[in-house]
């Protein structure tokens, strides 16, 4: 356990606490100085720019007396800022680095469910590929495969529905997933997002599949309506956020054909109307100094009436506020429904829970993969469709509802896998019996191999090469070239073509 001096936090609340927004270069902005209406102090804005910048970034936010640091934090630069959050032990993150240990990856929200008691649908995650063939090839059918770590699911696109145990060892050699996350696939007829603040709900909606379908993304033709959330959901929720200990919070629920409710997502990025990201600036106002501003009131249920109107309306909407029934009683108690779903404050709490040198296995564990090869081991060249348009912003941004952005272009923009698929002969599957060759190790490599290896691709000199390095870091080059190589077109001078000529070169140097 590591401990923090917070006295510096504690006294703050006597008054107004230096407030600093948190922005990183390339990732949507959750919070604008305009969320937090009536603040008499300035607040200030720190964008960390991500590869070499950390140091910067700290020094920055102690000559600016930042106090409290409001932003979410991608799942690719989370690790950093866990190291970050300890040199800045006088200030408080909100959320802190424990609440947005979900945002960080699929299998650390089943690590905190799991903890909480919280229901999920079976799920096993290996970090071992002999482990994960030896369950893939006897377990029983149909599974759900999902990306674990890095940008969400688009709509859907990194969540997989598997029959058989050849479709499954397919799915990994082409996707090149890691951790393998497998989850027993659960017949859904809809699933419900839940919004909360202070462990209040703020906003809750059915997704429903389109006829026939098992996803229930908009995207992918489902719908959504926000009448009738059942309590039991609420409820769900609701303990989510406070094991949590959440300022603010999302879940996605999923309802089976049998009424049973689990969790499939839960962090503290998620698309939200900004009215809602309103209501998150008036709470924190109020946390951060209560005896200056006052408790928010939020209608519960609001959604149903707010629900009716015009989404693009919804999008323009600001700070939108409630009366405040006055009931009269002769004997002075409370309305019956008036605290059955209470607007609480969070607690600061000093003592990491999930310490990364105990919970960050992506870097504990060697990362190995099921390569795909040709019969003649050669990686098929990148497919010649065009890709459409999309950008960094549209990354890293937890779990978005993407009626409103266009998740078909995303595909292929964010696939790691515009390489074609060859077929594999997996004759010998019901046996296990899986040539070594197939298991290729990802290598640990430095900042100068990196940069040694972008000298070898021809078209890209020693400016872009550095610059690609030195911007993204050593991780975040990886995590590009590996899962989203669409990131690296961000460069000038990188195009598709060369974009193309970057990834057949990382293949073949991962193979050698």
């Amino acid at each position: 356990m590591i401990s923090v001096n917070t006295s510096n936090i504690t006294s703050s609340t006597k008054s107004c606490p230096k407030i600093g927004l948190l922005y990183l270069d390339h990732v949507l902005r959750f919070f604008n100085c305009s969320n937090f209406k009536g603040w008499p102090e300035k607040i200030e804005q720190v964008v960390y720019h991500w590869g070499n910048d950390k140091q910067r970034f700290i020094n920055e936010v102690k000559r600016k007396k930042i106090e409290v640091l409001i932003g979410n934090i991608p799942a690719t630069a989370y690790e950093t800022f866990r190291a970050i959050a300890r040199e800045l032990p006088n200030v408080r993150f909100i959320p802190s680095l424990d609440t947005q240990f979900s945002n960080k990856s699929k299998e650390n929200v089943t690590h905190f469910c799991e903890k909480y008691q919280l229901p999920v649908p079976l799920t096993k995650i290996f970090y071992q590929v002999d482990e994960a063939l030896e369950y893939l090839t006897h377990t029983d059918y149909p599974k759900i495969v999902k990306r674990s770590y890095g940008p969400s699911n688009y709509g859907g696109y990194f969540v997989h529905k598997v029959d058989t145990a050849e479709e499954a060892l397919r799915l990994f050699s082409e996707k090149r997933y890691y951790p393998a996350y497998i989850q027993d696939f659960v017949p859904m007829k809809a699933d419900i997002r839940v919004m909360l603040v202070g462990h209040q709900p703020m906003c809750a909606f059915w997704r429903r599949p389109p006829e026939g379908e098992w996803l229930t993304n908009t995207s992918q033709g489902g719908s959504m309506d926000y009448q009738d959330i059942p309590e039991e959901v609420l409820e769900i929720a609701i303990k989510a956020s406070k094991a949590a200990n959440a300022e603010y919070w999302a879940c996605d629920i999923a309802v089976s054909t049998e009424d049973e409710y689990t969790i499939l997502e839960c962090a503290t990025a998620f698309a939200a109307f900004p009215y809602i990201r309103d209501w998150i600036g008036q709470y924190l106002m109020w946390l951060l100094n209560p005896q200056k501003f006052t408790k928010p009131h939020i209608v519960h249920k609001n959604w149903e009436e707010l629900g009716k109107i015009d989404s693009s309306l919804l999008r323009t909407m600001r700070h939108i506020t409630f009366g405040q029934p006055d009931f009269s009683t002769d004997t002075g108690e409370y309305a019956p429904t008036d605290e059955h779903y209470r607007l609480l404050q969070t607690h600061y709490q000093p003592i990491e829970e999930w310490p990364s040198e105990a919970w960050n296995f992506q870097d504990m564990h060697n990362s190995l993969v099921i390569e795909s090869k040709t019969s003649s081991g050669v990686l098929e060249q990148l497919s010649t469709e065009p890709v459409l348009d999309c950008t960094i912003e549209e990354m890293d941004s937890g779990i978005e509802e993407h009626s409103v952005v266009n998740v078909s272009a995303q595909q292929a923009c964010l696939h790691p896998d515009n390489i074609s698929s060859p077929d594999i002969d997996y004759s010998n599957v019901a046996g296990s019996d899986i040539d070594d060759s197939s298991v290729k190790e990802i290598p640990s490599i430095t900042h100068d191999q990196l940069v040694t290896f972008f000298l070898g691709v021809k078209g890209i000199g020693q400016t872009l090469a550095n610059e690609i390095v030195d911007t993204l870091s050593v991780e975040g080059t990886l995590h590009a070239l590996n899962n989203a190589p669409q990131q690296l077109t961000t460069f000038r001078n990188l195009k598709q073509k060369k974009l193309k000529t970057i990834l057949a070169d990382w293949h073949a140097y991962v193979r050698d």
